[in-house]
């Protein structure tokens, strides 16, 4: 039985190509990957004024919907929030979610923002968030392609209607932060981004000590996590 198709989202100012390495890991072996570039996230240039959270949520489901076979659907980061919609969605299509260090986002990220676009600004990257592992090439790589996230993406949040999304078998890569941090954050704190945890049934937490990025920082390691869930996936 061949293993199930294995469609990858990257997270903010990101596109297809933020997975390059990971999905190449994954095609040597033998895996069918497709890599997303998300609405407003093709270029600098292009426009973010009209992009919506259904945009994205959409795209996601178009990706997932001509597999052929129900997939895993590999997000990172805020796309935690149009992944997890993407499942309520198309439940019995999607045979795996992977949150990387990300996890299934309810409501809105940042209801109060009210720009067209966040910019991807270098120096809060640096300030806040974790850049272990990552090379100085991978970083000025970074400063060159991000581009600016639709601004929609950030206060609008999602309809979730389908309890079946509930019982998708999940995969949280935890690499920010330990897993165990993130399981006691995800019952104390009221995050958004980690609003949907406490309403899986089917939940594995995966340690993966490194940066925020792991696809650039532990491309192979992550590669061979997802690698195998595939499988496992497509003989459930």
């Amino acid at each position: 039985m061949s293993a199930a198709p294995i469609i990858l989202v990257p997270g903010f100012w990101l596109g297809a190509w933020a997975w390059d390495e990971v999905a190449a890991a994954l095609r040597a072996e033998g895996h069918s990957v497709t890599a997303l570039t998300l609405p407003g996230l093709e270029s600098a240039a292009a426009d973010r004024s009209s992009v919506t959270m259904a945009d994205h949520v959409d795209a996601i489901c178009d990706a997932v919907r001509p597999a052929g076979k129900p997939a895993v659907l590999a997000v990172h980061s805020a796309a935690g929030f149009s992944g997890h919609a993407a499942s309520d969605r198309l439940p019995g299509q999607i045979a795996a979610m992977v949150y990387v260090d990300s996890a299934p986002g309810k409501g809105a990220l940042d209801p109060g923002f009210s720009g067209v676009e966040k910019p991807f600004v270098w120096e809060e990257i640096e300030r806040e968030e974790n850049l272990d592992g990552l090379s100085e090439e991978q970083k000025a790589t970074f400063r060159r392609r991000a581009v600016p996230q639709p601004g929609a993406l950030l206060r609008e949040a999602a309809p979730l209607a389908n309890d079946a999304r509930r019982d998708v078998p999940t995969t949280i890569v935890c690499t920010g932060f330990p897993s165990e941090q993130l399981r006691a954050y995800a019952k104390e704190q009221e995050w958004a981004w980690l609003a949907g945890v406490a309403e899986l049934s089917d939940v594995t937490w995966v340690d993966l000590p490194t940066s925020h990025w792991p696809m650039w920082s532990r491309p192979r390691e992550l590669a061979a996590l997802i690698g195998g869930i595939a499988p496992a996936a497509s003989a459930g």
